[in-house]
């Protein structure tokens, strides 16, 4: 029985490896039709994390008349619409989110969004020592559905994050592709968020793990 059950295991890791390996080669084909069907960023999508997040995407959008704003978990209702404000960026073209309690949930919980309103491209905006988890955790979930992005940094003095970070989201990104879960309610910090998503008047306060 127990050799049985060896065997179970080693085929369930198998089968479970093979999965992955299909999902892998199939994400850079995503990413390329996106590429070739949507050139250009459709939206403007920020991580939280600092209202200087939101200042820069401010001034970047300000150069970028056509195209809405995403915020997931940044900073609160009231001083985030007070910085596009101040550069009169009207309040139609602001979609703040705060269901997302860490970095891999940025994505997660808004790419069922961005699907459907038919965004394939997208500006990825976030500080520089962030970015290159968010790059990582980006083409997993969001190549995965068909999206693709370009990446805009925010200079920063701040040293850039370790590996073994990147490794564990890219982890936590794998598992929601195959089962649906991000694994974030192991995280112990971790709170149920409140619900927010507002596009012009939201007061709600919101929480996160991580940056």
């Amino acid at each position: 029985m127990k050799l049985l059950h060896c065997k179970i295991a080693k085929y369930v890791v198998f089968a479970f490896g093979g999965l992955i390996m299909i999902f892998l080669s199939i994400i850079p084909i995503r990413i390329a039709i996106a590429s070739y069907q949507a050139p250009y960023p459709q939206v403007i999508f920020t991580l939280g994390g600092g209202s200087d997040r939101e200042r820069f995407t401010a001034e970047f959008a300000q150069n970028h008349p056509n195209l809405d704003i995403w915020i997931s978990s940044g900073a609160p209702p009231a001083q985030a619409f007070s910085i596009f404000q101040a550069v009169a960026i009207p309040t139609y073209r602001i979609h703040l989110d705060y269901r997302a309690v860490d970095t891999v949930t940025n994505f997660t919980t808004l790419v069922k969004d961005f699907q459907q309103r038919h965004i394939q491209h997208i500006y990825l905006i976030t500080s520089d020592f962030h970015l290159p988890r968010a790059k990582t955790i980006a083409t997993l979930v969001l190549g995965s559905q068909g999206i693709t992005f370009t990446p805009i940094s925010i200079p920063t003095q701040q040293p850039r994050e370790s590996i073994v970070r990147i490794l564990r989201d890219s982890g936590r990104s794998l598992l929601w592709i195959v089962s649906g879960l991000t694994g974030a309610s192991f995280n112990p910090r971790f709170r149920p968020p409140f619900y927010a998503f507002r596009q012009l008047h939201s007061r709600q306060l919101h929480t996160r793990s991580d940056i």
